[in-house]
């Protein structure tokens, strides 16, 4: 028997799990999916729109043009009291109120005030302010032109109205792009691009980890024993125990990498870097993954503690939260821990464009901690199956 037909069996056998198929596929993606939905609204404002139930065409496009600007996520109320009590629940960052007969006034040549209600100590409130301000000025430059177009030349204000809007459409904008010197991100960005990079890594460890059931178990019903008695060399069991644990995690990264550029719209970054990245995170899950099945005794013990473990790790090394936002010294704590290592790695790969040269560090961090968990997990499963296959 030769390590490949070692491989084979393992991958069978865990293939065939369907316990094992819903940890390695289904559970990350549906928790990806809430965090994602979870963390992506933070980049925009909260913000409550009051209309006119009387309101006409002009009053409904400026509702239409609210909804519809980014960085405003909007939820229309028919009453202003139910708005206010949204946005003293914290609800809503700001309350837009449209004025009773808005239509009237601008045909009218009158100025309109739209007012905007935001909570005193809230500084969410008053920057939406500014975007609601630029979203209304724009209407208003619009309505500006129209009863321009209507005094000079006259025709009717909602021909010349729509007149406005087509050579707004048709014009070619200035696009305004801001950008810091020097400036790096230490966040992965907000939605599926921080929860996907972030779940790769803590569930992949996590379900390398309670692999190691798989190995226990085969030890007690004494597969390795006759297999031993074949003969079989325990250096090939290792070995072969050890690729098909490299292959489920290299499984479970494309998996997840495949689901969050295809459906979730994640961009990965340095296509080598993250090549790199993943393969090196693999090792390190399958190096975990082999040593639990080495050192634990029975399976109920590799199911009750290597989740918790991995699931500890990962808070420690920031696939939870963010260490920048941590103090000084539990930042450090953290990265004794190799899923700092790999979150700062993405950080850069996704935050910052960094490529190859950018990891470097964090690559030769990984790498080691990949051949000390490999080496030891070696080490271990070779001296338990020569020593007692069968315990």
């Amino acid at each position: 028997m030769t390590a490949l037909a070692v491989t084979r069996a393992t991958l069978k056998r865990v293939l065939r799990d369907r316990t094992a198929l819903f940890f390695m596929v289904l559970l990350p993606v549906a928790i990806i999916v809430v965090i994602g939905v979870t963390v992506r609204g933070f980049d925009e404002f909260r913000v409550g729109v009051v209309p006119d139930p009387r309101s006409g065409p002009v009053a409904q496009e400026l509702a239409a043009d609210l909804t519809k600007a980014p960085g405003l996520r909007t939820r229309s109320y028919a009453d202003a009291a139910d708005a206010r009590t949204a946005l003293r629940r914290a609800e809503l960052d700001a309350v837009i109120v449209l004025p009773a007969g808005l239509d009237e006034s601008v045909r009218a040549g009158r100025s309109v005030t739209v007012r905007v209600l935001v909570e005193p100590s809230g500084s969410a409130g008053h920057a939406a302010v500014s975007s609601v301000s630029a979203v209304v000025a724009d209407h208003a430059a619009r309505l500006q032109a129209a009863r321009f177009a209507t005094g000079q030349s006259g025709g009717t204000f909602d021909r010349n109205l729509a007149l406005a809007r087509s050579a707004e459409q048709a014009s070619s904008p200035v696009a305004v792009r801001a950008e810091t010197v020097n400036g790096q991100s230490d966040y992965l960005p907000l939605g599926y691009s921080y929860s996907t990079p972030t779940m790769l890594v803590l569930f992949v460890f996590i379900n390398a980890l309670a692999g190691g059931a798989a190995i226990v178990q085969t030890r007690r019903t004494g597969v390795y024993a006759r297999a031993l008695a074949a003969p079989v060399s325990a250096r090939t069991l290792v070995a072969g125990e050890t690729i098909a644990y490299l292959l489920l995690a290299l499984l479970q990264s494309l998996l997840i990498v495949g689901i969050g550029a295809l459906a979730f719209d994640v961009a990965w970054g340095d296509p080598l870097a993250a090549g790199v990245l993943v393969t090196l995170w693999a090792l390190v899950g399958t190096g975990a993954g082999v040593l639990a099945g080495a050192v634990f005794r029975t399976p109920e013990q590799v199911h009750a503690i290597g989740p918790a473990l991995g699931i500890g790790l990962g808070m420690l090394g920031g696939c939870m939260w963010p260490l920048a936002l941590v103090p000084g010294w539990l930042r450090t704590a953290g990265h004794a821990v190799p899923q700092a290592w790999a979150v700062d790695a993405w950080t850069t790969l996704l935050s910052r464009d960094g490529d190859l040269s950018s990891v470097v560090r964090e690559l030769t961090v990984l790498t080691g901690f990949a051949v000390a968990l490999l080496t030891c997990a070696s080490l271990a499963l070779r001296h338990r199956l020569t020593t007692g296959p069968g315990a």
